[in-house]
This record gives structure tokens, C-alpha cells and sequence, in this order.
């Protein structure tokens, strides 16, 4: 029996995919539990409007991304820490207080999207790669002040 599956099934396939399976695995199990439908022609024309406009949605997302990235490439946030006369710094900047900054300034961005994880413990200007979605990546400069 062909059935569309309506989400991921380890050892059948992944959601969107027309699998030929068994009778009674997809009426008991696969349909039963919702994971899956019968492959008709009327599933068959929803299946692919609703991969088109996933493809939309995708790119508008990724649209949105690239525009994103061009206002972060232009950006440079600037962060005082205390140091000594040397210019050694006590103390860094994480990926947390990066979050928080650009939350000021009303870009969203979740603190796991920083590439660059390692702390930013020298002074001066830092190049920081965060990840605006799949493929998409953008550079925010990083400004560190000494305050003595």
C-alpha cells in the first residue's frame, strides 16, 4: 500500500515521502497513529501544494536572512571591560552578553546561533560569525574598551 507520511518514521522515511509499505502496517500503525495518509491523487496535489509553499516560505526566511546579515556586517557593538594598564583584560565577553546586546538594538538572535563560542578576552575589534539560517551567515564586529 502507498502511503504519504505526514512525519519522520526511522526505517521508512522522512515527512513528504510516498513509501510503499505493508497493509496492515500502514492501517494499523502508520495511519492509526497519524503518521502517515493514504496516497490518493487528492493527497497526492495537497502534498505538493504544501511543498511549495514550504519552498516559499524557505526562501522569504532566507531573503530575510541575507538582509539581516548586511545590517550586521555594518554594525559594531562596543562593550567596556575592565583592564589593566598592560591591556591585559580581566574578564571577556560571551556569546550570552553578545545576545543581549543586539537584543538592545532589537535584532533577536539566539546565543547558540554564535559560531565563534569562545569568549572574546583581548581588546580592540573582533570579527563574530553568527548564523541567521541554513546556509546564511553573517559578521558582526565585537569592540572591546579597557576601562582602568
Amino acid at each position: 500500500m502507498k502511503v504519504i507520511l505526514k512525519s519522520d518514521v526511522k526505517k521508512v522515511g522522512r515527512k513528504g515521502d510516498v513509501v510503499d509499505v505493508s497493509d496492515g502496517y500502514a492501517r494499523n500503525f502508520l495511519i492509526a497513529r497519524g503518521l502517515a495518509v493514504a496516497f490518493t491523487e487528492k493527497s497526492r496535489e495537497i502534498l505538493e501544494n504544501q511543498k511549495e509553499q514550504a519552498r516559499i516560505e524557505d526562501e522569504k526566511n532566507r531573503e530575510a536572512a541575507k538582509e539581516l546579515a548586511a545590517q550586521l556586517d555594518k554594525m559594531i557593538l562596543d562593550f567596556t571591560v575592565n583592564a589593566g594598564k598592560d591591556g591585559r583584560v580581566f574578564g571577556s565577553v560571551s556569546t550570552k552578553q553578545i545576545a543581549e546586546e543586539l537584543a538592545k538594538k532589537g535584532i533577536r538572535i539566539d546565543k547558540k546561533k554564535i559560531l565563534d563560542t569562545q569568549p572574546i578576552a583581548s581588546l580592540g575589534v573582533t570579527k563574530v560569525r553568527v548564523e541567521l539560517y541554513k546556509g546564511v551567515i553573517g559578521t558582526l564586529r565585537c569592540q572591546l574598551k579597557g576601562k582602568e
